[in-house]
């Protein structure tokens, strides 16, 4: 079964230095019928306004994998683990929040906005040490197919994430398409970062996702200046 989650009803906040877009219940919006997807919580899309940025703030026991898409955010944290830097557009930073974390972010572009991705995934266990890993995926190596970006086991040189759980990214335009194995017993969300896309013969735009349960192929074609992510999930 493929269901369809259009950009358009996704919950939407604007807060004048963040305009941000939630796929699932977040802050204020709450939706008992998009709660989440498996162990998938959080899929924000925000838009930073220069000068603007998240204060310090806390977070437990949740994967989080901040995607950049245009522009650089500044990061910096309490641990002493994680190290004060820029995450820039291509890169993509994990953090294991664990046990605890406070941390910062901001926008690095004194005369751009920087647009991320924020997403959430549930843990395989609560009350790990709480660390970092930000790794660059340049163009080439997601156009036309789907490159592992996180994963359990880090493999391919993908980061390391604490969740049953297997993120691609890839790039997709004219003629370019590629193919999935999904495994039936599992869950697949397709989140369209930009540009336009087919998946499994739908139609999606900027912001549109499918939701893909007891599937067993994923196909993408039809791209148009797309970026897409790809999530392999537990239920």
């Amino acid at each position: 079964m493929i269901t369809l989650r259009l950009s358009a009803d996704r919950g939407h906040a604007d807060h004048g230095w963040l305009d941000s877009r939630h796929s699932f219940s977040f802050a204020d919006y709450h939706d008992p019928a998009h709660m989440g997807f498996g162990n998938l919580r959080v899929i924000n899309e925000d838009r930073i306004a220069p000068g603007g940025g998240f204060g310090t703030h806390g977070h437990r026991d949740m994967e989080i994998l901040s995607y950049v898409l245009d522009g650089a955010l500044a990061h910096q944290d309490n641990t002493g683990r994680g190290r004060a830097g820029v995450i820039r557009a291509g890169d993509v930073q994990r953090m294991s929040a664990g046990r605890g974390v406070l941390h910062s972010e901001f926008n690095h572009a004194a005369d751009a906005v920087t647009h991320f991705l924020q997403i959430w995934i549930e843990p395989r266990r609560r009350g790990i040490e709480p660390g970092y890993e930000q790794r660059h995926f340049s163009d080439d190596a997601k156009r036309g197919r789907l490159r592992l970006i996180a994963a359990e086991d880090g493999r391919d040189g993908a980061l390391t994430i604490h969740a049953d759980a297997v993120v691609r990214a890839g790039l997709f335009d004219g003629a370019e398409s590629a193919g999935l194995d999904l495994d039936p017993r599992r869950l697949a969300y397709v989140h369209v970062a930009r540009g336009a896309l087919r998946v499994n013969g739908h139609a999606l735009e900027a912001g549109d996702a499918a939701r893909l349960d007891g599937e067993t192929q994923l196909h993408l074609d039809g791209g148009r200046d797309a970026e897409v992510l790809v999530f392999d999930l537990a239920r």
